[in-house]
């Protein structure tokens, strides 16, 4: 069954009728995990930027788009080497504000992960 994200708002998304309170990753099978935020926070001393290790985390063979709810205001980004490798394996990425990041999973069909960020 595809994970539909029904809403958000700060500190918390609800994915398929569930409630979730921490940063989640959604898989190509639709399962969905908590986000390893300490992959980022090791390297950059915060999880507002996004660690090529946690952008390997997030990636799985086959997903042609990663979606990245940057949080409620938009807080978080991807560094360089995280974009570039999602680019070396031929994955687009969007990042946009969570409540945006939101519509646009919600509209794509094509082979997709996602990391949402709850907060700021």
């Amino acid at each position: 069954m595809k994970a539909v994200i029904d809403n958000t708002s700060f500190g918390s998304i609800t994915i398929s009728g569930k409630q979730y309170d921490k940063d989640v990753v959604i898989r190509l099978d639709n399962s969905i995990e908590k986000r390893k935020k300490k992959l980022s926070k090791e390297k950059y001393g915060t999880s507002h930027i996004v660690s090529k290790k946690e952008a390997k985390f997030i990636y799985e063979e086959g997903a042609k788009c990663a979606i990245i709810g940057s949080g409620q205001y938009g807080a978080l980004e991807l560094s360089d080497e995280a974009h570039s490798y999602f680019k070396s394996k031929n994955c687009k990425v969007i990042c946009e504000a969570t409540p945006e990041a939101i519509k646009i999973w919600n509209g794509k069909s094509e082979p997709k992960v996602g990391m949402f960020h709850i907060t700021c």
